[in-house]
Formats: C-alpha cells, structure tokens, sequence
C-alpha cells in the first residue's frame, strides 16, 4: 500500500478496515466519509490556517481528522468508540499537531480541553461529520457553553440543516432555528449525497457552517426565559400563539391578561409561532417577564 494515499479514498478505508478488523456499529451512528471533494469543501468552510485550532469530534478512521492535520495548527479529535482509538494513533502518526481523547464529548470539559489542547493557537473551529442521533444535543452544547469558536462546520442531516438554517414563516422554521440563529449565522454549504459513504446512511446529508456570534442579535432579560417562551410557542404548530402561550404561562392569569401583554408586545394573537421573527420573541419574552410571568 501507498504510505501517501489518503484515508478517504475507498480503497484506503476498506484496507484499514479490513486490517483492523473492524465491525461499523449502529447504534454509534457510524458512515465514514470516502470523497475527497466533499472533505476539502468541508475544510475550506472552516478558514483554517496553521494560526488556527480545529476541533473534531467523531473522528472514525481520520480521514477528516489528516485534512484538518495538514491546515491547521492544532488538531484534537475526540472518539467515542474504544475500538478506533488504535487505528486513529496508527493513521495520524506523521502528524505530530493531532491528539486523539478517548471519551463522549457530550461528558468532556470542553473548556479545559481548549485550556490544554489549543493553548498555542488563536481562534479554534469544530469540524466534524456528526453521528445524525446526537447531532442536537452536540452542538447545543457547543453553543451554550460559549466556547471560544470561530465557526462550526458539521456534516448532519440534510432535514436538520434545513430547519437551522431556516427562515421565519418556512415549514422548516421552529425553535430549533431560533436557538441556532441566536448564538450563530449558519450558511448551508452544500448536499452530500449518500453514496459518498461507507456504509452508506439512510438519509441525504449537508455540510452547514455556523459562524459564531460574539453577541445575541437580540438582548433578552432572561436567557432561559426567552427560550422558554420559544419552546411554549411552538409546542403544537397549529395553535395560534396566544393558545400556545395560554397552556404554558396564563393557565391561571387568563386570556384577557395575556391578549392585553401580547398587544404590549405589538403581536397579533392570532398570528402563529413560525410567523415570529427572533427580534420579535425577544420583544415578547421581556415584555412577558417584566410582567412577572414565570
């Protein structure tokens, strides 16, 4: 075998699959990406230099994790999967800027792993090709923690790219759109056909770019609050706003209270959760939690 051929070329994956002897678990969500071209769209989106850090999460075999090594000046990949951890040591071995963590990196400090791993460089990107089961719980996680982030480039579900990347009024556009669009600008990159995997997933992919924000575009009172009020008013989609919100906060307050707050707030309350703008749920939960609705 070539020492030079990339990881991602087919023949290259199925060799040190092959070699290690290694069974794809589903249950871990696990398609590794075989197509060079998708793989340096995925990089590019992520602007890195050797000043730069790139964290990667679900490495698999590597073959994102050798672009990422060959761009930027650190690399650190975390793996769930024990079974991979040797093959990743094996791989990278010519790259002295990887480290390769064992553990779930929804568990991990991911502010004392910035602290140990990206000590040497300025600003630091995720990029990764997701497990699609996580793929929420994962960045949310990147997002709340307010990490020190550039950009978050993943490969995820085609369906739930779009409903990040949604706009007010689009069948896509729910709470999810809001809570990405709050901490990020995300951009869809481009549709990843399923071919380009082994094996290959059930579902159309996407590689989308959140550039992280250094401030909220709006300013709410209360952070947990806003969302909350997000949640309420999209819990059942063909509700009006007001319905959603009366199940939730005026079980006891009553209607005309509520209609009378939402008129403070300048919305109609027949108008629909997906018809709000983020500026406008901001308007609506301050003016809700100034009134004291909890």
């Amino acid at each position: 075998m070539n020492r030079m051929e990339d990881i991602s070329t087919p023949r290259r994956t199925k060799e040190i699959i092959a070699r290690h002897g290694f069974s794809f678990k589903k249950s871990l969500g696990q398609n590794f990406l075989i197509d060079q071209n998708i793989l340096g769209k995925i990089v590019e989106a992520a602007g890195l230099d050797k000043e730069k850090g790139a964290l990667e999460i679900g490495p698999g075999i590597g073959a994102l994790t050798e672009k990422l090594a060959q761009m930027a000046g650190a690399v650190t990949a975390v793996e769930i999967d024990q079974r991979l951890i040797p093959i990743l040591k094996e791989v990278l071995e010519p790259y002295d800027n990887v480290k390769v963590h064992h553990g779930d990196v929804l568990k991990v400090d991911l502010h004392e792993l910035f602290r140990q791993d990206f000590a040497e460089v300025g600003k630091v990107s995720v990029v990764a090709n997701l497990p699609y089961y996580v793929t929420t719980p994962i960045l949310m996680k990147l997002l709340e923690e307010k990490l020190p982030l550039e950009n978050i480039v993943v490969m995820i579900q085609k369906e739930v790219a779009e409903r990040m990347a949604a706009s007010p009024g689009s069948k896509d556009y729910g709470s999810l759109s809001i809570a990405v669009q709050y901490y990020s600008e995300p951009k869809l990159v481009c549709i990843v056909p399923h071919t380009v995997f082994i094996p290959q997933p059930n579902v159309e992919s996407a590689v989308i770019r959140l550039a992280v924000r250094e401030e909220p575009p709006v300013s709410v009172e209360d952070e947990s609050f806003f969302f909350e009020v997000v949640q309420a008013s999209f819990a059942q989609r063909r509700k009006t706003i007001a319905n959603n919100l009366k199940s939730r906060f005026f079980a006891e307050e009553g209607r005309e209270r509520l209609e009378q707050l939402l008129e403070e707030a300048g919305l109609d309350p027949k108008r629909r959760g997906e018809t709000l703008s983020i500026e406008e749920y901001a308007r609506l939960s301050n003016v809700l939690y100034e009134a004291g609705i909890r």
